[in-house]
Formats: structure tokens, C-alpha cells, sequence
């Protein structure tokens, strides 16, 4: 019994989750409602209310989930780098090809760009942005990069693969591997005309 009222559990959670999903996708996220999502599932409200608070919950739930999908991935692709252009031209390759695979899901963070405070500070995908920062510090220093500042280049990382993923999207066929060429000969013409910081002193004995 235990386990069918957890398989049961599972179930109506992805149940919501999908709905929420189609109906985030549809509507954008400023217009759903609660009872929207409900609608779209066969559950009653008082089993939906069992799971989440709001639909800010259900929004979380979502851009969590997709984080958890394609954070190791990314991670090994990273740490398995011995250059700038593995570390670069992995990290796109495997960002666009899973969204090519969760189109929908990329969608709604699209659609939803107006609540992108709500999506950056669920937990999953904060502690993406902190391992790819942390993974960038540690190439620094395993002379893999040039010594660069780490949080601008967080932020540019991100920042083209969201729109370069974007603009991939919408093209008919769908081309993962031209994105990730485009993006990532990008960064490597850009790395060359980057200021490199200076590294600091070696305290004394």
C-alpha cells in the first residue's frame, strides 16, 4: 500500500507539473491562474493545493526539475575539458541539445522572461550558476583559461546560450551543432581581445 500511495503521489505531481507545462506555454505566466492549471489535469483543487502553495510554486517546480535534468551533464562536459574550446564548445553542444529535446519546457522560461527573477532564484538553478562559476575558477586556475574575470563570464555563458538557444529554436530544421559552432567561435574570438587580469602576488615564506 505504501508504495501505490507513493507511485500515486509521483504520478499526480507530474500530472500537474505537465499541465502547468502546456498551460504556462499558452497563456504566459501572468495569466494563469491556479484553477487554469487544475483544469488541464483531472485532479480535483483540494489534490492540487496537497502538492503546491501557488502557481509561483508550481513555476519554481518546473525551472527546478529542468535544471536537476542538465546540470550533470553539463558538469561532466565541463570537467572533462582540457581547453578553453572543450570547455566552451561542450558546454553549448550539450545546453542546445537537450533544449532541442525540452522544447516545451525551454518555451515557458522564454514566454515567462518578465518573471526571470522568480526562475533565477529557485534553489536547482542557482546552484547551476554556482558549479559553472565555480568550474570556470577552477580552469582558471589549472591554466586551462586565461586568468578572466569569472563572474562576467558566468554571466556572458549564460546570457548567449539562452538567446542563441532561443533563435535555434525557432528555425525549421532545428541545427544544435551550428548553434553550438556559432557560439562557441564567438567566445573564442573573444577570449583573444579579453583583458587577462592580474595574477596575485605569492605571499612570502
Amino acid at each position: 500500500m505504501t508504495g501505490k500511495r507513493e507511485r500515486t503521489k509521483t504520478a499526480n505531481r507530474e500530472a500537474i507539473l505537465a499541465a502547468a507545462r502546456e498551460v504556462f506555454t499558452k497563456l504566459g505566466y501572468g495569466a494563469t491562474t491556479v484553477r487554469d492549471i487544475i483544469r488541464a489535469t483531472d485532479l480535483a483543487s483540494g489534490t492540487f493545493y496537497n502538492y503546491f502553495k501557488s502557481k509561483e510554486e508550481v513555476f519554481q517546480a518546473i525551472q527546478d526539475e529542468n535544471a536537476l535534468r542538465v546540470r550533470p551533464r553539463l558538469r561532466a562536459e565541463r570537467i572533462r575539458a582540457r581547453s578553453v574550446e572543450e570547455f566552451i564548445s561542450g558546454s553549448f553542444r550539450t545546453f542546445f541539445d537537450y533544449i532541442a529535446t525540452d522544447r516545451q519546457t525551454f518555451a515557458v522560461i522564454r514566454r515567462n522572461a518578465d518573471t526571470m527573477r522568480v526562475r533565477m532564484d529557485t534553489p536547482e538553478i542557482i546552484a547551476g550558476f554556482d558549479e559553472l562559476r565555480a568550474d570556470i575558477v577552477k580552469a582558471i586556475a589549472e591554466g586551462i583559461f586565461p586568468l578572466v574575470d569569472a563572474d562576467y563570464l558566468m554571466a556572458a555563458l549564460v546570457g548567449v546560450a539562452f538567446e542563441v538557444g532561443e533563435h535555434m529554436l525557432s528555425r525549421d530544421p532545428v541545427d544544435t551543432a551550428a548553434a553550438a559552432n556559432f557560439a562557441t567561435a564567438l567566445f573564442m574570438g573573444g577570449f583573444r581581445a579579453l583583458p587577462t587580469l592580474a595574477r596575485p602576488a605569492a605571499s612570502a615564506a
